[in-house]
């Protein structure tokens, strides 16, 4: 990972057929039960893309004959890991804060004392282009170490249209030199600057809503995203946004139910989002709206842990109404400056009492749901990306029971093998 152009060493896997034997393989996918297991499995991969999963009694003479063959000597397989929401295009820190909470200030008292997402902007907008990139290349480098091969990156603390614009253009760039999947969500409704305080509406019609639309016409931009909460926006400013987001055919997704239950997760659902994410205090008429309108839930342990917070999500109304669940970092300066995708499924287990097969799913499948991309990543299936991560571990629980370890013995992208 310490080339400068990954476009350029991705050509050399097109047309390229590698089999990867003697794996033990956790597919994910949804037509076998729990985590898909196929022990004694094989992939086949040909110019990035997967052409055979499955036992290795099955492989098909002719994928043996053509390929380049790797043996992984019994190791676990897993998708590559998807982190589906972070905030890594950033400048500075706020270790400041960490010390407030740690005194005692909540996060509600931090950000209404001009802290929180504010007190990112300068050092954010301080930063050019090269600047923003270089300075979350270690963070998205923590990341790909733990076998994360999609990611989802906001932009947010810009603020003003030029700012968010460069924001999303960082987060485009870091695909040119890491080998990564980077998906981008639109975050202007994140936090209102100081100088629209307590004009919302003047801010959206201003900055929020033309960033949108220059975003879109670049091409900069996914999904769009929203920040509903007491501190930041209301329901109906956030539909603002969303109604503008539908015009122009992007999809939408939502911080709802943080620190409050303002109803945004409904909101969320009421337009088909993709996800809603943090939901500490979403209520049952939320995770059924939610369950309807097939919106993944994001949950982002993290956050939860690093702001001290006592109310943990309904994990089991989620459950009873059939809402899927992911699991994602959340990295991010003030509220989750965590890059470990690996410490999330501990956390989402022992903090929050998701099973292991949920963790493991919620970082691989779910997370590629949130993001609309099942249908290309997530997991071990015949024509989708040859995205994986081969562990050395005795079994999947490992993923989720150890704290502090990374068992990664090789990460595939796109069909290249990555070596850590």
């Amino acid at each position: 990972m310490t080339g400068n152009n990954f476009s350029e060493s991705s050509e050399k896997t097109k047309g390229r057929i590698c089999l990867w034997r003697n794996a033990r393989l956790a597919t994910l996918a949804e037509v076998r039960q729990g985590l898909g297991i196929v022990e004694k499995g094989a992939v086949v991969t040909d110019g990035g893309r997967i052409i055979f999963a499955g036992p290795e009694s099955e492989l098909p003479a002719s994928a043996i004959e053509k390929a380049e063959i790797n043996d992984l000597e019994g190791r676990w397989v897993t998708p590559g890991l998807v982190d589906c929401h972070t905030h890594i295009i950033y400048g500075g820190n706020r270790a400041s804060e960490f010390e407030m909470r740690l005194n005692g200030a909540t996060y509600e008292e931090i950000a209404r004392a001009g802290g929180g997402i504010v007190s990112s902007v300068n050092a954010t907008n301080a930063l050019s282009l090269n600047g923003l990139i270089a300075a979350a290349l270690p963070r998205l480098d923590a990341l790909l170490s733990e076998g994360v091969t999609t990611i989802e990156v906001k932009s947010g603390y810009g603020l003003n249209i030029e700012a968010e614009l460069k924001m999303l253009r960082a987060a485009r760039a870091l695909e040119s030199v890491r080998p990564v999947r980077v998906v981008t969500s639109y975050l202007g409704a994140h936090a209102t600057p100081v100088e629209y305080k307590g004009r919302n509406g003047d801010y959206l019609t201003d900055v929020v809503l033309p960033g949108l639309e220059q975003a879109h016409a670049e091409g900069l931009v996914d999904a769009v995203d929203g920040f509903c909460e007491g501190i930041a926006f209301s329901t109906e400013e956030v539909g603002r946004v969303f109604d503008r987001a539908k015009e122009l055919g992007i999809p939408v997704k939502l911080h709802a139910e943080q620190l409050s239950n303002l109803g945004g997760a409904r909101l969320a659902a009421s337009y088909g989002a993709l996800s809603a994410d943090h939901l500490e205090y979403l209520d049952r008429d939320g995770a059924n709206a939610m369950a309807a309108s097939r919106t993944v839930a994001v949950l982002l342990p993290g956050a939860f842990y690093a702001i001290n917070e006592k109310q943990k999500p309904p994990v089991q109304a989620l459950r009873d109404a059939g809402v899927h669940i992911a699991i994602a970092t959340d990295c991010n300066p003030g509220t989750s400056p965590l890059t470990s995708l690996l410490l999330t499924m501990n956390m989402s287990a022992t903090l929050f009492g998701l099973t292991v097969d949920e963790c493991i799913a919620g970082a691989t499948r779910e997370g590629a749901r949130a993001l609309g991309l099942l249908g290309k990543t997530g997991t071990i299936e015949v024509g989708k990306s040859a995205d994986l991560a081969v562990w050395d571990i005795e079994s999947p629980a490992e993923l989720v029971y150890r704290i502090g370890f990374n068992p990664l013995y090789a990460r595939i992208f796109k069909g290249e093998r990555i070596d850590r």
